[in-house]
């Protein structure tokens, strides 16, 4: 027994758990696995899932290309279990544990299609070049009203009061008490899970919440973004209640972020972008410029849906460019106000669909690569950045064209993940593509 497995039996042991859920984090961020009795995980730690998995489209199918990416044998991998992730399932009738794995080729080697592996990679990187990556997410979301027909609209939820809300109500305590039960189990859910939740708030749109996490290791809060999502819409069904995390699930609401704050740690634990005089640094303005240079290579890790880019339109609270500025919301790239010691950027074009793991890893690589190549970024933008054009991909299709088209990128996030990647979710975008919507049929029908 390896001293991580025995880590994790004494402590299945010690919480009497009776099951446990060995999640896989897929390439769209959601959960697969196995559901395994804990008797069997302690005595055979030796769990595998198809590879094929990792590469399965949002809907369930997979690409023309899906033989180039995975044996033609449709081979295991090997999973192994990461003690740190050990949780209990506070929803679950019986003692159930959930323990995030890593996935492994049949040689031993990380799998290089798991989202995990590249945010891990990233990470080496930093590793190599003596830094620390701390970050922080902000995780939007809405309640809406159960919706078991697709072809309905989806609508607020009713509160305590027994309306639905209406009015713009950004930063509303009463609001947010509207849903007072669902906001206490939340919490207690995130607590027993032991999540670094911080504030709550009551965004722009009707029931949009907002959760901020408490700043730490890139990994580790990956991972707790995964288990938030799970745990906020299994708190959301016990109400009757739907909780999504669309990037723009109604048209006249704003769409849902997952902002991400971070910073850089030398090995002192000093704070790299802030230098000798208090200034913000060299390493500062690289790592902003990098994020400027590779975001429109990287965009898809932000906007992984066709969705996800209804909300990066102009005027509905979501960048359209690439600018940055000093505490400026309009910038893509936002350095808020802050103490010496907290400075900070601010990334705010990922979506609250993205998968966390490759959303991190995106933004993180670009600040590397930018300081790296010691890039310039553009003069901090003045005044409202969404006055300015737009600078981004508006579909998905376009998003992907330019994914791994440098070689730097090709080299830290590997070409094999790249290509799967983009073959997926372009089936993603030509199956959607073949859906006529009632806005055709309304205005093109009998007028063209």
């Amino acid at each position: 027994m390896t001293a991580n497995h025995k880590i994790i039996s004494d402590w299945l042991k010690q919480q009497q758990i009776s099951e446990i859920e060995c999640l896989v984090p897929d390439m769209t961020g959601n959960a697969r696995g196995k559901f395994i009795p804990a008797h069997q995980f302690i005595s055979h730690a030796d769990t595998r899932l198809p590879e094929s998995i990792l590469v399965q489209t949002v809907t369930g199918e997979y690409s023309d290309e899906h033989w180039d990416f995975v044996e033609p044998t449709d081979t295991d991998m090997l999973l192994r279990p990461d003690a740190s992730t050990m949780r209990l399932v506070p929803w679950a009738r019986e003692p159930t544990a959930q323990i995030i794995h890593d996935c492994y080729t049949q040689a031993g080697e990380l799998h290089p299609l798991a989202s995990r592996t590249v945010l891990r990679k990233v990470l080496a990187a930093y590793e190599e070049a003596g830094l620390k990556p701390v970050i922080a997410p902000e995780m939007e979301f809405y309640l809406v009203a159960r919706n078991e027909d697709a072809d309905y609209e989806l609508v607020p939820p009713v509160g305590r009061s027994g309306r639905r809300e209406t009015a713009r109500l950004s930063y509303s305590i009463d609001a947010v008490a509207e849903f007072e039960d669902f906001v206490e189990d939340m919490y207690d859910y995130a607590d027993a899970q032991e999540l670094d939740v911080d504030t709550l708030i009551h965004e722009n749109g009707a029931a949009q919440m907002e959760i901020n996490f408490r700043h730490g290791d890139p990994l580790s809060l990956a991972d707790q973004v995964f288990v938030f999502k799970r745990t906020v819409r299994e708190t959301a069904h016990k109400y009757n209640m739907y909780a999504t995390f669309m990037a723009k699930p109604m048209k006249n609401e704003p769409g849902s972020a997952m902002h991400i704050h971070q910073s850089l740690l030398d090995a002192s634990g000093n704070n790299v972008f802030v230098d000798a005089n208090g200034e913000h640094s060299a390493a500062l303005l690289s790592y902003i410029a990098g994020l400027q240079r590779y975001t429109p290579e990287l965009i898809s890790l932000y906007a992984p849906n066709v969705n996800s880019y209804r909300r990066l339109a102009p005027d509905i609270s979501a960048p359209i460019n690439l600018n940055w500025g000093l505490d400026n919301r309009t910038c893509a790239f936002r350095v808020p106000h802050s103490e010496l010691a907290a400075t900070r950027v601010e990334n705010r074009f990922p979506g609250a669909d993205a998968n966390p793991y490759l959303a991190i890893a995106a933004s993180l690589a670009s600040g590397l690569l930018g300081m790296q190549e010691k890039l310039t970024p553009s003069a901090p933008h003045q005044g409202t950045a969404n006055e300015d054009s737009v600078e981004v991909a508006r579909t998905l299709e376009e998003g992907l064209r330019n994914l791994g088209s440098t070689p730097a990128v090709r080299e830290l996030f590997g070409d094999l993940f790249l290509r799967a990647y983009t073959a997926v979710k372009l089936d993603e975008f030509e199956e959607f593509n073949r859906v006529i919507s009632s806005w055709e049929r309304e205005h093109l029908l009998l007028q063209v």
